[in-house]
């Protein structure tokens, strides 16, 4: 299903591609650069600190196409190669709350299939859409990222 639920939302995608092509555009970081954000934002590499290893911290800058800039940061909690990723993120990097987010891999006959969860504490349901059609255009440029 994709859409919205109790406490945030969800997105089911298939991928031509393998699970551990969709695994590395999640968690390479020059993969993840090229594609968070969607296609009309930079996520410059020398920004991005990004292992992804349980425990580990990561954090971003993305550039917005008019020069302004988010700043995110996040820890990743679970990293199963090719079947799991959990993760928590938030865009004010100086307060203690982050959603967290858990893409679950299954291989396919045509290749991928991705569940991914993300809670939306406190958001309102238009908030919650916003979100969905941000992570939809995102994950339109991993596909792009997990197919090259």
């Amino acid at each position: 299903m994709t859409g919205i639920t109790a406490d945030g939302i969800e997105l089911d995608r298939s991928f031509a591609a393998p699970p551990a092509a969709v695994f590395a555009a999640w968690t390479t970081p020059q993969h993840f650069a090229r594609w968070f954000g969607g296609k009309d934002v930079q996520v410059p590499l020398d920004s991005l600190e990004f292992i992804a290893e349980p425990g580990r911290t990561w954090s971003a800058r993305m550039v917005l196409p008019d020069g302004n800039t988010i700043d995110w940061t996040g820890e990743f909690i679970e990293v199963t190669p090719d079947e799991r990723l959990v993760f928590t993120m938030t865009d004010r990097p100086a307060e203690p709350g982050r959603a967290r987010i858990v893409v679950e891999l299954t291989a396919t006959a045509d290749g991928t299939r991705m569940h991914f969860t993300q809670e939306a504490p406190g958001f309102s349901p238009e908030q919650k859409e916003g979100l969905l059609a941000g992570w939809q255009s995102f994950i339109d440029e991993l596909e792009q990222t997990a197919t090259a």
